[in-house]
C-alpha cells in the first residue's frame, strides 16, 4: 500500500512547515486528491490517522478534497470535467484533449497553533 509512504512524505512536509512557522501543533491538514492520482482516499485517511500519532499533527483534522478530472480540448480550446472516464470533448467530440487537473495530490493548507 503506497499510501503509507505518501503519508510519511506528507508528515515530513507538515513538520517542516510547522517548524518554519514556530508552530506548537497542527490542528488541520487539507489535501486535494485528484481522481486520477492513484491515491485511494479511504486508505490515505487510515494511514494518516495511524502515522500522525506522536507527531506535531497528532490532533489534526484531516480534510480531503476530491478533484475531478478536468480536460482541455486542443481543437475548440474549452475545458470540461470528465464523467465516467469519457475522454471525448463534449463540445466538439474531439479526442484531441489534454488532462489539466485531477492527476495529483497537493497539500493545500495547514492550520497551525503557534
Amino acid at each position: 500500500m503506497h499510501e503509507f509512504s505518501i503519508v510519511q512524505s506528507l508528515l515530513n512536509l507538515i513538520e517542516e512547515n510547522a517548524r518554519k512557522n514556530s508552530a506548537k501543533s497542527v490542528s488541520k491538514v487539507v489535501v486535494k486528491i485528484g481522481k486520477m492520482s492513484g491515491v485511494e482516499p479511504h486508505l490515505l485517511e487510515i494511514a494518516f490517522n495511524i502515522f500522525k500519532e506522536k507527531t506535531i499533527a497528532e490532533n489534526a483534522d484531516f480534510i480531503m478534497e476530491i478533484q475531478s478530472v478536468v480536460c482541455r480540448c486542443n481543437n475548440c480550446n474549452k475545458d470540461f470535467t470528465v464523467e465516467d472516464y469519457n475522454f471525448i470533448c463534449p463540445f466538439c467530440q474531439s479526442f484531441n484533449i489534454e488532462v489539466i487537473d485531477g492527476t495529483d495530490m497537493i497539500l493545500k493548507s495547514l492550520e497551525l497553533e503557534v
